[in-house]
C-alpha cells in the first residue's frame, strides 16, 4: 500500500498521556527505527517502516512549509517543537507534540535525527488547526509546488512577526 493510496479518514486516534512515539532517521528522513507506540498508533509492523521515508505518515491537512522549518531548524543543528498531524496505514490521523533534534557523530557532524512525540493539548491544538488551515490556503494558491511552499512559509513568518514572537516562543505559548 502506498501513501497515495491512502484515503485520509476523519477519525481520530489517539496514544495515551504517558506514552512517548520515538523514531530516528538517518539523513535523508528515512526511518531506521521506530519505537512500539508508534509502530501502533501508526498501524505499521517495523518492517514496513525501516528504510521508508518518515514523510510516509505525513497527514495531508499539514502545511509543507512547516516541514521546511522543520527540516531548515534541525539541519543547521538546532532541536525544534511543532504540532503535527500525522495519517496511519488505514488513513486514520493522530496529532502530536514533537520535538527532533539532531544526531551528532563523534567529530560533531550530524549523523541523524531523534524525534519524541507526545499527546498534545486539545487547547493548543484548537489554535493551530486554524493557522494550518491558513498556510496550506497559501500554499495552495500557487501552481509552483516550490513557491506555494515559500509563500506559506512566508506567511507564518509574517504572522509571528506581527505577535513580535519567534518561532519557538510561539509553539511553547500555545
Amino acid at each position: 500500500m502506498t501513501k497515495q493510496s491512502i484515503l485520509p479518514k476523519n477519525e481520530e486516534r489517539s496514544f495515551g498521556e504517558d506514552d512517548i512515539i520515538v523514531s530516528k532517521t538517518d539523513l535523508k528522513g528515512r526511518i531506521t527505527y521506530a519505537n512500539d507506540v508508534f509502530l501502533k498508533i501508526a498501524e505499521y509492523r517495523e518492517s514496513e517502516v525501516l528504510g521508508q521515508p518518515h514523510s510516509m505518515i505525513r497527514h495531508p491537512d499539514m502545511p509543507r512549509c512547516i516541514f521546511k522549518l522543520l527540516w531548515d531548524t534541525i539541519q543547521a543543528k538546532t532541536e525544534i517543537f511543532a504540532y503535527v498531524k500525522n495519517m496511519t496505514k488505514s488513513g486514520a490521523y493522530y496529532w502530536v507534540f514533537a520535538h527532533v533534534t539532531p544526531s551528532f557523530d563523534e567529530f560533531g557532524n550530524i549523523s541523524g535525527y531523534h524525534s519524541n512525540r507526545r499527546v498534545p493539548e486539545h487547547a493548543a491544538l484548537e489554535k493551530i488547526e486554524p493557522i494550518y488551515r491558513q498556510l496550506r490556503a497559501e500554499e495552495s494558491r500557487h501552481a509552483e509546488r516550490k513557491a506555494g511552499m515559500q509563500a506559506g512559509f512566508d506567511t507564518l513568518v509574517g504572522l509571528l512577526g506581527r505577535q513580535g514572537v519567534e518561532y519557538d516562543e510561539f509553539v511553547h505559548s500555545l
